[in-house]
């Protein structure tokens, strides 16, 4: 049984440091630790929405929407910076971040009273929900763009995404704060354990008392708190949100979990290993990117293919 386990928390690490000598092979540049710092930065968006998603996947639900969420919610952010009537721009910064906050919560909460209230599939739940986040971040947007306006406000907004601390980039230790705190709750706190009952089997979770609905509806509650942390670290990078903001998240976010190790049908959550899977979809999109062997407009169905790999070697880690 040790030696199960150890095969399925293993597999995603061997493939991140298969990935490291393929990329060193193919490019020297690849591994100076500039492109490495590059590389990570650049997953924090995808991996912290996708900590979020380890929860949601193991109390054996489903979020589609989060892209779409991290456009909505951006653009609210945007508009609220640009025009609420305070002067001092620390003051309007601190609290638009708690707003944001706010209001990725309540699009998880919106989520979770759907499916679980509803009694809707999650899946066709924040389908609808994708949809309608993204209208309303097109009807915002009046099909185009929403800038951040001032210009002093952007130049104190800027360090957190492109500053750092004791040379460490910001992204970089949100992932590593983020993770930690959501492995935490959910390896060591009675709420964690929960969430792996609900999803191992929710029938047995409820008649051993466990308050199951409750617990749902907050696993998508974390799940946007976590996209409104990824809008904090993304507005300041482009200034701006648009229609197209977050297109295809969810499948990247999806993607980083099942590489991570975490089984798509719930009762078991990596978060560590979800970290891996992010920095994975990143390197791979590197690597194409440095080399010339395949296109790299072929990204998104590269990380197609590597959702049917990852299940099959959980498939046939499981069998084992």
């Amino acid at each position: 049984m040790d030696k199960k386990i150890d095969l399925r928390l293993m597999a995603p690490f061997a493939a991140l440091g298969l990935l490291l000598i393929l990329g060193a092979l193919v490019n020297p540049n690849f591994i100076s630790l500039a492109n490495l710092e590059n590389v990570a930065t650049r997953s924090a968006f995808i991996a912290i929405i996708a900590i979020g998603a380890t929860y949601v996947i193991s109390a054996g639900d489903l979020d589609l929407s989060v892209g779409s969420m991290v456009a909505f919610v951006a653009s609210i952010m945007i508009m609220v910076l640009n025009a609420a009537p305070i002067a001092d721009p620390l003051t309007l910064l601190i609290l638009g971040a708690l707003m944001t906050l706010v209001i990725g919560m309540v699009c998880g909460l919106v989520n979770g009273l759907i499916t679980t209230l509803g009694r809707i599939e999650p899946f066709i739940a924040t389908l609808g929900t994708m949809g309608i986040y993204r209208g309303l971040t097109t009807w915002l947007a009046q099909g185009g763009a929403i800038t951040l306006e001032s210009r002093e406000l952007q130049d104190l907004y800027h360090p957190v995404y492109f500053g750092s601390v004791l040379g460490v980039p910001m992204p970089i230790l949100a992932i590593g704060v983020v993770a930690a705190l959501a492995a935490f709750v959910l390896y060591r706190t009675s709420y964690g354990r929960h969430v792996v009952a609900v999803g191992s089997n929710r029938e047995v979770a409820r008649y051993s008392g466990l308050k199951v609905d409750r617990i749902r509806i907050w696993a998508f509650v974390v799940q946007g708190l976590c996209v409104a942390i990824a809008v904090l670290l993304y507005v300041p990078r482009l200034g701006s949100t648009s229609t197209t903001t977050g297109t295809l998240w969810e499948l990247q976010a999806i993607t980083a979990v099942v590489v991570g190790g975490t089984a798509l049908k719930g009762g078991s959550g990596r978060i560590w290993g979800t970290v891996c899977g992010a920095l994975i979809l990143e390197l791979v999109g590197n690597i194409m990117l440095l080399s010339n062997f395949i296109s790299e407009y072929l990204i998104s169905t590269l990380q197609g293919a590597i959702i049917i790999i990852a299940m099959l070697v959980q498939r046939s880690l499981a069998r084992r």
